[in-house]
């Protein structure tokens, strides 16, 4: 019913993948495998749920809160993650960072600390550092083709002093590791054992590959927390910005709500963010069951692929997200080597894993998120660049 191997020229659309390569790679022609939207058009009830929505041709002031978004969201959350949330507890943004940014600022003081596991998604150091406070890291250990957290150091960097809030990716950016329900309540035991409250960032929730099942942060919650999500990952939306989440302490709530309306000005949502939810939510789960069948044969076709080329790799694909991960520590490759080549060489861009903390050298993140035809010129551009700086 859906053809996600046709490809769409997005050049010429302000498109930051696309016509913005050369801010970071520092040359414009090149294919970009990089931050993490998808090459594909959303799913045709979006499409339609928008065009109708611009016949009425007014786009004034709109709310947020009301019961077809609202309803929506509890019932994509039941559906497609068996959990029943409080509407109640609803709150909106314009982006999961802004979110996360807020309460940073709210939950913590200038100089304090939050913990995050590493290697983390770039945005996250910058929110923290940028909000003025420091990134307290924990690293996570691969042992066996899987991620793991040592709890016992995670339980140490929680109970410093300055550690007041833990930013939790999950599914985790940029490993693509999906926490166990295990692993989650006694992370969540630990921090309401040291007073530590819980910003869980969950934008990749519906991308989960493995028959570990993505378990929100509300189901195991204990303390203070907030959730924070959006569809624009799953349906490759967030051009119309727009994000959502849960916050339960009414205090908190209310807090962020007023800075989200008052300090900011921000409480209007943008009406078609809204309108794209609605529909996704309610009518776009064949198209998103189609796509996911889709990235998981594209990250299938890369562990083929890169493991007949290099077969010491031995690499698999992520639990989660369309972001393939690649541990290339084996090769024993120059990381600013392999971008040299891959840039001057190859002409394409492959975002190095040390953008995403010094535990991710040795790495490269490839956005797998794109028609077939795409993916096997970035892999090949990829091999033949490895090969040339062995």
């Amino acid at each position: 019913m859906y053809d996600f191997s046709r490809v769409v020229d997005r050049h010429g659309t302000w498109c930051t993948q696309w016509d913005y390569v050369a801010d970071r790679f520092g040359a414009a022609d090149l294919l970009p495998f990089t931050i993490s939207d998808m090459d594909f058009a959303t799913a045709p009830c979006i499409l339609e749920a928008l065009n109708q929505r611009l016949a009425h041709g007014v786009l004034g002031y709109s709310r947020w809160k009301n019961d077809e978004f609202t309803g929506a969201i509890a019932h994509w959350f039941a559906t497609r993650h068996n959990s029943v949330i409080d509407k109640q507890s609803l709150v909106y943004g314009p982006s999961v960072i802004y979110m996360v940014s807020q309460l940073i600022r709210q939950w913590s003081s200038a100089g304090d600390g939050v913990v995050v596991h590493t290697p983390a998604y770039d945005a996250f150091y910058k929110a923290i550092e940028g909000n003025e406070r420091h990134v307290v890291p924990v690293a996570l250990e691969k042992q066996d083709g899987d991620w793991y957290c040592d709890m016992t150091r995670l339980e140490a960097a929680l109970a410093r002093p300055d550690s007041k809030i833990l930013l939790l990716c999950s599914p985790q950016n940029p490993t693509g590791k999906v926490w166990t329900r295990a692993e989650l309540e006694i992370m969540a035991e630990l921090c309401h054992r040291h007073g530590v409250r819980v910003i869980s960032d969950e934008i990749h929730m519906d991308m989960v590959w493995s028959d570990r099942p993505h378990i929100p942060w509300s189901n195991v919650a204990r303390g203070c927390w907030a959730l924070f999500t959006s569809g624009s990952k799953s349906f490759n939306i967030p051009a119309l910005t727009g994000a959502y989440g849960l916050i339960e302490d009414a205090d908190s709530r209310n807090t962020y709500l007023n800075a989200l309306k008052g300090r900011d000005g921000l409480s209007s949502p943008a009406v078609l963010a809204l309108t794209a939810h609605i529909a996704a939510y309610e009518q776009g789960a064949p198209w998103l069951d189609a796509l996911r069948e889709y990235l998981r044969n594209n990250l299938r076709y890369i562990a083929e692929t890169l493991n007949s080329a290099f077969p010491e790799l031995n690499w698999q694909i992520p639990q989660s997200t369309y972001l393939a991960w690649l541990d290339l520590r084996a090769l024993n490759i120059d990381d600013a080597a392999l971008q040299k080549a891959l840039i001057q060489q190859e002409k394409i861009a492959i975002m190095p894993g040390y953008t995403y903390g010094d535990e991710g050298r040795g790495f490269v993140r490839l956005n797998a998120g794109c028609p077939r035809s795409k993916l096997e010129k970035g892999v090949t551009g990829l091999i033949n660049a490895i090969r040339s700086v062995r």
